[in-house]
């Protein structure tokens, strides 16, 4: 564990323990990292679009401050939750969006393509999202590793750290998580 990753899990132990002022102290420590990864989701969105980087990342951020009985373990543990929080913004607003729209058929969708928050892309990324509860209700692990690799942008060490397993298991349940929700969605496709 290098000194900065060591410094942000201490930091995170103590504000999981109450402790405010370590809240302060972490905060410039994880900006930059909770910033690229809210990029990483909206890199692929048009130019103009009313969700921006600065917005998901305020969100999540909010989401995250507010968060009571969370008892955090490590880096990669709160980078994963700030993943799934990420996730959770971009679907509501898919949904929301789609909404507004009154619909439209669902479209088969790639992972990669998934997180394209756009009008056109609003049905696509509830598909995925329903694909991804559907796979937690079946095997919450390999949902929680899609997760934490696709959208929290974790490597396979990181989200073995995380979920408490070996680095072979996450790259297995990563193979057979992608190919369960290429099934799931053509399945509601055809439905």
């Amino acid at each position: 564990m290098s000194s900065s990753s060591k410094e942000i899990t201490e930091l995170l132990v103590a504000w999981g323990n109450g402790n405010r002022a370590a809240l302060d102290k972490l905060t410039p420590l994880v900006y930059d990292e909770l910033h690229r990864l809210a990029h990483q989701y909206m890199r692929k969105e048009r130019p103009g679009h009313t969700l921006q980087t600065s917005a998901l990342l305020n969100e999540a951020f909010v989401r995250l401050v507010d968060q009571r009985d969370v008892q955090w373990r490590n880096r990669a543990h709160f980078f994963g939750i700030a993943a799934q929080m990420m996730r959770r913004i971009l679907v509501d607003y898919a949904r929301s969006r789609q909404y507004a729209k009154r619909g439209g058929g669902g479209q088969r969708v790639s992972l990669d393509d998934a997180m394209v928050v756009s009008e056109a892309r609003a049905a696509e990324v509830v598909s995925l999202d329903d694909a991804l509860t559907a796979l937690a209700d079946v095997d919450q692990r390999k949902s929680q590793i899609v997760e934490l690799r696709f959208f929290g942008g974790l490597s396979i060490d990181e989200t073995a750290e995380v979920l408490g397993v070996s680095p072979g298991t996450v790259m297995r349940d990563w193979t057979l998580a992608k190919a369960w929700l290429l099934r799931e969605i053509n399945r509601q496709d055809q439905a």
